[in-house]
């Protein structure tokens, strides 16, 4: 009897369903995710008919973590699908959208029943092709990270300090270099960046192709500079997120650039 193993995936526990051949469920459990949890699918493929010349494939959600690394290591297939290839399979056989673990792991096991065969399994990577896949996810994470940190920094200068924006605009890095955030960490509101001097931000003039104005430094004022109590109070606030993305971004930087204090700056208070 031929037996495919569907695992649906979760933080917490994880769903474990048996077909064979016909579709017909053999075997179901859910198993916790540990070391105990790990180790019971196996046992239950071992009492489907498992064995070492042709070990049971199996089909997940997820290509990373420590429950697919154990069952790469048994050297049998294991198919990564799409979660969103899972609900148009599970479309096909129900029209109902109330999601149940044990469905989505019987969908994961059909899958490999019907088409295995437009599915490729896990590649048996070597420790060294494992890191390199993991340190690029976390550069790709960093990124993502950075760019969102970024955008949502920009929204709140445009919107109460654009003299900042204008200031930065010709620089290398834009609102993402050591020296706008180490700007921004000692000037977070039009009226403090109006008492700095160049001396104190020390900054060199941008790299320019052709005869240019120079862009505005921050210590020049700005008509926001005289806005009313009110406005200083919405600048405060919005500053301060602004300044919670920063340090966001500074720490997703950490991992594309070298920490240096003379030109970055550490968040000292929790943003609330």
């Amino acid at each position: 009897m031929t037996v495919f193993c569907g695992i649906d995936w979760s933080e917490r526990h994880h769903d474990v369903a048996l077909v064979d051949e016909h579709g017909q469920l053999v075997g179901k459990r859910r198993i916790s995710d540990d070391l105990e949890g790990f180790t019971t699918p196996l046992g239950m493929l071992d009492a489907a008919g498992d064995n070492g010349d042709e070990p049971l494939p199996v089909a997940i959600e997820t290509p990373r973590g420590l429950l697919v690394a154990a069952l790469c290591a048994t050297s049998r297939m294991v198919y990564s699908i799409n979660p969103m290839a899972v609900v148009r399979y599970r479309e096909r056989h129900s029209v109902s959208r109330k999601k149940s673990d044990h469905v989505d792991a019987m969908v994961l096991a059909n899958i490999l029943r019907i088409d295995a065969h437009v599915h490729r399994p896990l590649p048996a990577d070597s420790e060294l092709v494992q890191a390199v896949a993991v340190l690029a996810r976390a550069h790709q994470d960093a990124t993502w990270r950075r760019t969102r940190a970024s955008n949502e920094l920009r929204s709140l200068l445009r919107e109460c300090f654009p003299v900042f924006l204008a200031a930065f605009a010709g620089r290398k890095g834009h609102l993402t270099s050591p020296e706008a955030r180490a700007v921004l960490a000692i000037a977070p509101t039009p009226a403090v960046a109006a008492t700095l001097s160049r001396a104190r931000i020390d900054l060199p003039p941008p790299a320019t192709s052709g005869p240019s104005s120079p862009p505005p430094t921050p210590h020049q004022p700005s008509s926001t500079t005289n806005a009313g109590a009110t406005m200083v109070i919405v600048i405060a606030t919005q500053m301060r997120s602004a300044t919670c993305s920063t340090a966001c971004l500074h720490h997703c930087l950490a991992a594309g650039q070298l920490y240096d204090p003379a030109k970055a700056f550490i968040l000292t208070q929790p943003c609330t």
